[in-house]
C-alpha cells in the first residue's frame, strides 16, 4: 500500500485555485481494474483508490502517513511561469505581431 502526496494541479476549467492550496493524500491501485462482463463497467475490488485525504501542510501529510506505517512518495509542485502582462501592451508600439481581429 503506498500513498502520493501531492499538490493538486489548478482546474483547467475554470481560472480559481480553489482546492489546489492544500496537500492531497491517493493511494496507488493494488489491484487491475477489471471489466465487468454483463455491463460492460470498469471496476476494482480495490476500496481505497476512491479515498483522498486533503491536509493543510505537506508536514501534517507526511506525519499521517508515518503514524500510520504507510509507505509514501511526495510529490514536489512545479513553479509557476508568471508573465507580467498589461492590457496597454496590446496597443504598444514595440509590438512585434500585427494587430488581428
Amino acid at each position: 500500500m503506498t500513498a502520493r502526496i501531492f499538490k493538486p494541479a489548478k482546474n483547467a476549467m475554470q481560472s480559481g485555485f480553489a482546492k489546489s492550496k492544500e496537500w492531497q493524500l491517493d493511494y496507488e491501485p493494488e489491484q487491475p481494474r477489471m471489466v465487468e462482463p454483463l455491463m460492460g463497467w470498469t471496476s476494482s475490488g480495490d476500496m481505497k483508490q476512491q479515498l483522498t485525504l486533503r491536509f493543510a501542510t505537506k508536514d501534517e501529510a507526511v506525519a499521517y502517513c508515518e503514524r500510520k506505517g504507510i509507505a509514501y512518495q511526495v510529490i514536489e509542485p512545479q513553479e509557476r511561469a508568471r508573465r507580467q502582462a498589461a492590457y496597454a501592451d496590446n496597443f504598444a508600439f514595440r509590438r512585434t505581431d500585427p494587430w488581428t481581429h
